[in-house]
Formats: C-alpha cells, structure tokens, sequence
C-alpha cells in the first residue's frame, strides 16, 4: 500500500526542518518511527519543537483509503481527551475571574444533583466518584444527539463509584459537568466559547468543535482495527456526546500555538497553568499523578506533562518537558493505536537520554536466573516469567509483556516505558530488580512463592466449534471466542481490546497464554455449552448469547 522506507513514496510525504539544528535528529526520529508503523497503517501527523522552534514535522500513511488520499502536516483529527485540559483551562480562567470557584459544589449550578457536595475541583481531578455510566453505551445510541442537560441526565442519578475526594478514576461524565459548568456561568454555547475566547484570539485557524455534517477542509477519515491487516470505517459517533470531554478537531500546528500560549500565560495565568500540572492529592494525602486536565510525569527522570485521546477512529498525544521547552505532538486516524510510547521516545531523544532499543541476545540458562515472583515495599507483587525463551513480566490479573535484553541485566519492553534492572547480590542471587518508568523508580525483592506453571493439553480440534460465540457479563461486557484454525481466541468488545491465545490445560478449561486470566467453560449434561467464568482477579460469570 505505502512503503514506510521510501520518503518519496506516501510515507513521510512532508518532512520539515526548521532550523539546522533539526537534520541533527531526523535519522534517530525516523528510526524510531520506522519501527513504530507497518506499511499497512493508517495515518499519523508528528510534529516535535524545542525552545519554541519546530525542530521536525512529518505526515505519513493515509488520510482516506477509499480516496487514496494521503496524509498532509495540516490534516486535522479529533483530538479526543486533549479536549479536557481546554475545558480545564477555561474553568480557571473563569476562576481568575471571580466568576466561579474550585471550591464551588456542583448543588450550586445544577440544583436538582444528587451529589450535589462534589467540588469543580474534584470533576477537574477526577476524583468525583460520579458514576461511569458502564454497560450503557452501544454502537446504536452512539449515533444520537444529545444536550448536555441530557447527557447530565443519563448519569446524575446512578450510585457513586467511591466517596468524593478518597479516590481518583478517569471519568469523563466530570468533564461533561464542567462544559455544563461553563455554559451556566458564560451564557454561551461550550463551542462559542471555545471559538470566541480560545481558537479566534490565538489564531488557531484549524481547530474548532467537530461536527460531523459540517464540511471541514482537510479533515482526515478515522479507522478501527479489524485484524493485524485490515482496517474498516470507525463507528459513527454524534459529536454532541463527547462535548467537553473530546469534541474538539485539531492540527498539530494549532496544538503547539495551544502549548507556547499555556507557557507564555496568553490565557491563564502562570499561577493557574502551575495549579493545572501540580499533581492533585486524595484526602489521604496520596498524588493522583493527574492535576487539571493534564497528568504529571516524568521522560527519563525529567519532569513532563502529557495527556492521551482516543475517540472512535482517532487517537492523539500531547507531552511537554517544562524544564527543558520540549513538545511532542502526534495525531492518528486509527482508534488501536497508543502513541504515548512513541512520543515519549522522541521526546528522551530530544533531551538526549534516549531509551533503550537494541536487543542482544541473552542464552535461556541465564534468563532462567530471572524469573520470579516480586513484591514492592507496598506490597504489590510483580511477576517475571520465562515463556518460549523469553521473559516477561506481569501483575496478577495483567497482560504479560515481553522484555527484551540490553544488556545481560537491563531489559526493556517495546510496549511500554518501562526499564528493569536485575540487580545481583554477592552470592551471585537476584537481590532486587528495579524499575523505572515515566514515574517513581521502584525496588521489588524476589520472594519464595512458586510459581503455578501452565502446562497445554492437547484437544481435538473438532471440538473447538462448540466454545465459540458471545458471551455477556452482568456489566453488558460482551467477550467473542473466535477459532482460527485449531486456535482459539477471545476478544472483548472494545477499541482497545486485544485478541488473546487461550490454550486448554483440563477439560473445559482454558488460560490465556499471554494474559494472567483463565476461561472455564460451563457444560450441560449434553455437553452444550451455556456460559463461561472468567478467572482473572476474581471470578465473574457470563452467558453465552
């Protein structure tokens, strides 16, 4: 479809270098993407500044398949939850105002709340405890236009996840509140005040709240993963649901305006964009790691500040090095992509601490010193585990991530950030292994608890027809047994859900190979099968549909 090698092809159609300092990282920047995208994917738009400068800027893959149209630098995507540090960033302007407060409850703007004694600043921190709204959305009810007040209305009334202010959990439904919030306290639509107060005054031209049946110059076309090679038109999705939690469309042009104008106080003050990258604390006195609209990080021990989106056919990431002016801005047009890592990468080698990529070869023998089960000083317990001759690592419950070896006792993952160093003791044992990521580096002492090994037992193929279908969860959590060959497979219902391996080991008993969960199916006398127990963290129950 598009070579990813050859520039003059539709891969990296457009590369810029604005200064002479830029040709320094275009090898190390295009290696590292090289290595990110097949030649099948979609579209990405990357652009990376320093010191206020763009230092290099590349659009490659697809805009639209069907048109073989392909990617441009000014192509503009949804940005999806980038879309919460504006609307995070206009409740503090409206604070510097006078005219609202942090501290205000959400009883004096929306009378009739349940929860009325939830602060603006707990929806801005996620630590509200409103209700998820699990279970309640479909592909159908997706395609509806809502008003706020109705979308405030499918939620308000639902039992609370935890008490206000003792917890922090993602939750969008704040964020549908504080759009609300601003609507009451403007007198304006959510998306005039953006148009009016934001994108007008900082000439970001090219950004504006999306709207489906509105024709919008060099909008790109958003796709969902099918397999590992093909691709379908992402489900519609009525923008007046995402609202102020991700409905905003964007370039990555507009969005470094967004940040140079954050940090040269052109729309809150330096006092207020302190206030929104200061990590937020529980009343137990523990950091969320998330203050207003942004989560607070680190890149190779240096300070950063970042944030995901991921809406139906989009994905986008925003990371920002104060100390050092560094910015890294992707946008994609496929929903199954997390480009976190990626940024976070071309962000180390901007500060010239890059990340670990090359992989040497370490023999079995000396793997097997490794594996382990590990606990860290508040108890959690981390796995290390020698499968198909290699290690990876997992928490009970998680996904087994493969490690691959930098040096005979460094290993990193191609997943994540993470970097983990065996450290030996004097007797030539583990004495701990250490972790560092984009958070607090991290001692885990190895422990004498065995490890339970899970051995496959083979089956006739021929019966595998019988596991296959869907199967619904009390939580309307939808899992599809696939076969593929004499394989079976289970995908959940989700964007970001990954096709898991599951292999038996007993009767009617399956375990995913590299996921730390099991599946026991569940017979009849005439060997029918009615449902399923997924044993992960817990058992749960689910019928087959």
């Amino acid at each position: 479809m598009f070579s990813i090698s050859n520039k003059v092809m539709l891969c990296f159609l457009l590369l810029i270098g604005t200064t002479a300092n830029a040709q320094l990282y275009d090898s190390a920047f295009d290696a590292t993407l090289k290595l990110a995208f097949s030649t099948s994917d979609p579209g990405y738009v990357v652009l990376v500044a320093k010191e206020g400068k763009v230092i290099y800027k590349a659009a490659f893959g697809m805009a639209n398949f069907e048109l073989n149209v392909p990617m441009k630098i000014d192509s503009k995507f949804r940005i999806g939850s980038i879309t919460k540090q504006f609307t995070a960033s206009i409740i503090l302007k409206l604070a510097e105002q006078g005219k609202l407060s942090l501290k205000d409850c959400i009883s004096k703007y929306i009378k009739d709340f349940p929860n009325g004694s939830i602060t603006i600043e707990q929806l801005l921190t996620h630590t509200s405890g409103l209700s998820l709204s699990r279970g309640y959305w479909n592909p159908e009810l997706r395609k509806r236009d809502f008003t706020p007040e109705e979308l405030i209305n499918l939620f308000k009334k639902e039992p609370a996840e935890f008490e206000a202010g003792t917890q922090m959990q993602y939750n969008n439904n704040g964020y549908v509140l504080l759009g609300y919030i601003i609507e009451k306290v403007t007198g304006k639509p959510y998306a005039a005040y953006l148009e009016e107060e934001i994108f007008a005054p900082l000439k970001m031209m090219n950004s504006c709240y999306d709207q489906p049946y509105k024709l919008i110059s060099n909008r790109v076309q958003g796709y969902r993963k099918i397999n590992q090679t093909s691709y379908e038109n992402a489900y519609f999705l009525s923008m007046t649901q995402p609202y102020s939690a991700g409905a905003i469309l964007s370039t990555v042009d507009d969005l470094y305006t967004w940040i140079l104008a954050l940090e040269t106080n052109r729309f809150i003050s330096a006092k207020s964009f302190k206030a929104a990258t200061t990590p937020f604390h529980l009343a137990n006195g523990k950091s969320t790691g998330y203050g207003y609209g942004w989560y607070i990080n680190n890149i190779q021990g240096v300070p950063s500040i970042k944030h995901d989106g991921l809406i139906n056919g989009f994905t986008s990431f925003i990371t920002y090095l104060p100390t050092e002016k560094v910015c890294v801005i992707l946008l994609g047009n496929c929903e199954n992509f997390n480009p976190e890592n990626l940024c976070s990468k071309l962000a180390a080698i901007v500060i010239n601490k890059p990340y670990p990529s090359k992989e040497i070869s370490i023999p079995v023998a000396k793997l097997q010193q490794y594996q382990a089960v590990y606990r860290s000083k508040d108890g959690s317990e981390r796995k290390i585990e020698l499968i198909d001759g290699a290690l990876y690592s997992y928490f009970s419950g998680g996904s087994k991530e493969k490690l691959y070896a930098a040096e005979e006792t460094t290993f990193f993952s191609k997943n994540s950030l993470e970097i983990f160093h065996f450290i030996k003791s004097n007797k030539n044992g583990i004495a701990y292994l250490e972790t560092s990521g984009t958070g607090e580096t991290q001692h885990w002492m190895p422990t004498e608890i065995a490890f339970k090994f899970m051995v496959e037992q083979p089956v006739n193929p021929a019966i595998l027809d019988k596991y296959t279908g869907d199967y619904i969860f009390n939580s309307k959590f939808i899992l599809h047994i696939i076969r593929d060959g004499t394989q079976l497979y289970g995908l959940g219902e989700g964007n970001q859900q990954i096709r898991q391996l599951i292999l038996p080991f007993e009767k009617d008993k399956f375990y995913a190979k590299y996921l730390d969960a099991q599946l026991w199916f569940d017979t009849d006398s005439t060997g029918t099968v009615k449902g399923l127990t997924k044993v992960q963290n817990g058992n749960e129950y689910a019928v087959k549909r």
